[in-house]
């Protein structure tokens, strides 16, 4: 039997996987690191979190992640044009003991079975619209596309540092890294804009990892953004986490397999979410099997960690998919 990261490898690389990839089970993601200790994030039912950014964070029960409060009291950058007099960077310089904890962690996990990976959210495009709005951002693209480009740069050149950090001391083999690009219909930029604004920033980024001894780059949207995907295979993107059904992954796949995989399969809000059933679980993750096969592609949930919303479900997921390995393999 193939460790998960053989496993992983067969499968991205078109080889010969003997079971499906099971959700997150190649990856030990790491979500702890000094600056993280120092960036307040609010827990399951919590409000009005301030982070390190100032920004301003509630996650009501029931909803699958925390995000942003953008009522005009709360908003941080309310002009992008002067966005230096209101955004300012958080430090990311911590002393070894700080870190210790954390080197500890890494150091626990087995490399030769697993990749071992920081976790980064949000991403460049998040963080702006957490600053600014999502309304706000969209049209600040159009109306100060200089001031944005700065922004950008800013952010970009804090997650180089960022990255040097991580690398430095957890010296990671993956990447688990969130921005969400579109809605479940559309990306929230036409691919021009989403490459004129965003396109080199992470190539710079995904290029620090890859070049500092990061191996696999898995990129978290559970969004539409099928139209992004030659730009991820550009950034260096590996694994595309998140993808949704409104995707078509299966012709995704045979188009772009071999350059990048996908993951995902089962939108998490047809599973995942109060009164479900494990027929319903047992339908889904069939379907996705079925539909997208054996190589480039690992069935999961669209959601962003190997958590659910609702007690049960993630467990539901990964005993149906070893399931459907024992039909399909």
């Amino acid at each position: 039997m193939l460790t998960p990261k053989q496993n992983l490898l067969e499968t991205i690389h078109g080889g010969n996987p003997d079971r499906f990839v099971n959700q997150y089970e190649f990856i030990k993601i790491l979500t702890g690191d000094p600056y993280a200790q120092h960036n307040p994030a609010p827990k399951y039912g919590e409000h009005n979190v301030v982070n390190a950014w100032g920004v301003t964070r509630s996650y009501p029960e029931g909803t699958p992640g925390a995000f942003p409060v953008h009522d005009a009291a709360h908003i941080v950058c309310p002009d992008v044009a002067e966005w230096q007099k209101y955004v300012k960077a958080p430090n990311l310089k911590f002393s070894d003991a700080e870190w210790e904890p954390y080197l500890k962690r890494a150091e626990e996990v087995n490399r030769d079975e697993y990749y071992v990976s920081p976790f980064i959210a949000p991403g460049l495009f998040e963080q702006c619209h957490y600053l600014m709005e999502i309304q706000n951002t969209l049209i600040n693209f159009y109306e100060e596309p200089e001031a944005m480009a700065d922004l950008i740069k800013y952010l970009t050149d804090w997650e180089l540092q960022y990255a040097e950090e991580l690398c430095s001391h957890l010296h990671p083999t993956a990447l688990f890294h969130h921005d969400d690009w579109g809605s479940q219909i559309s990306t929230f930029l036409s691919p021009d804009m989403f490459a004129e604004f965003y396109l080199d920033a992470y190539k710079q980024v995904y290029g620090y990892y890859k070049s500092h001894g990061v191996e696999l780059i898995v990129h978290h949207s559970d969004s539409y953004a099928a139209t992004l995907v030659p730009y991820m295979i550009e950034m260096g993107i590996d694994i595309w986490q998140g993808v949704m059904t409104s995707n078509n992954i299966p012709e995704l796949i045979k188009k772009y397999g071999g350059q990048i995989s996908f993951m995902g399969g089962i939108d998490s809000a047809k599973v995942d979410h109060p009164g479900w059933t494990r027929e319903e679980v047992h339908v889904e993750v069939e379907k996705a099997c079925r539909a997208c096969g054996k190589h480039y592609f690992i069935p999961s949930a669209s959601q962003g960690l190997p958590i659910s919303t609702f007690p049960g479900v993630y467990d539901a997921l990964t005993e149906e998919i070893d399931a459907m390995s024992k039909v399909m393999f």
